[in-house]
């Protein structure tokens, strides 16, 4: 159990990537804060889940978008197990549409969701890494954040903004025993992925290498590794999982 007493907090984990990451994280032996926005009872079957399993979890309502609230998750963390080693930044919406179709709000609600929120949650966290001198930061991007995507300038824009973002935290906390990587994403069968018209999954499938999605469980593996001491000389990075969809 390489997280053996370690603790989390993975936001939006209470569905999909950040699900399957918050089991996985505590398969490994970490307590686990399980962050959601609206669905109380998924996040709560998540942090049941983890308990039955004989793990130690905790369901937390906050909108990360909302600087407040971030701050109120942090301070439940501290108050229930006294530290924090791990933060997955996982929070994330889509609102698609065409560039000349998309409305401010739009591009507003997917900017708060999957950037901002990033730059609130490392804040909070940073203290209780540093006073360790400890710490694993791993942020889920998306390959739509390397290249790009129609109609979704928006979220293409977040999760390329998150890759510079945790690239320069990475530099910023290196000297401090704290870690920030990204993992991102391809296709990857989720509930949000089964929205896709079956013109543009027919041509997904057809570009992967591997001729399938992939599972929640393959990203929760790699950020799995990318959050224990096995992964303490990498730092910066940038982890793509695509299925051979996008190669340099």
């Amino acid at each position: 159990m390489m997280l053996h007493d370690q603790v989390a907090i993975v936001t939006g984990a209470s569905r999909g990537i950040g699900r399957a990451i918050a089991l996985d994280l505590a398969q490994q032996g970490a307590r686990v804060l399980v962050n959601y926005r609206r669905n109380a009872e998924a996040a709560e079957e998540v942090a049941a889940k983890i308990r039955r399993g004989g793990g130690d979890a905790l369901a937390h309502q906050a909108d990360v978008g909302d600087e407040s609230a971030v701050t109120k998750m942090f301070e439940a963390t501290l108050s229930r197990w006294g530290r924090l080693d791990i933060l997955i930044g996982n929070a994330g919406v889509t609102a698609d549409a065409p560039l000349m179709r998309l409305k401010p709000e739009q591009w507003a609600q997917v900017i708060e969701t999957d950037l901002t929120s990033i730059f609130l949650c490392c804040r909070a966290a940073l203290p209780a890494m540093r006073s360790r001198q400890y710490g694993r930061i791993i942020t889920v991007s998306s390959l739509a954040g390397l290249a790009g995507n129609v109609g979704q300038t928006n979220y293409a824009a977040a999760k390329a903004g998150l890759i510079g973002f945790t690239r320069a935290l990475a530099r910023e906390v290196a000297a401090e025993g704290i870690t920030a990587n990204v993992v991102a994403p391809g296709y990857i069968d989720t509930d949000m992925v089964e929205t896709i018209s079956p013109a543009l999954r027919e041509w997904a499938l057809k570009t992967i290498a591997m001729r399938r999605f992939g599972t929640a469980e393959e990203v929760a593996a790699a950020a799995s590794f990318l959050a224990s001491p096995r992964a303490s000389y990498i730092t910066g990075h940038v982890l793509t999982l695509d299925g051979g969809w996008v190669m340099p």
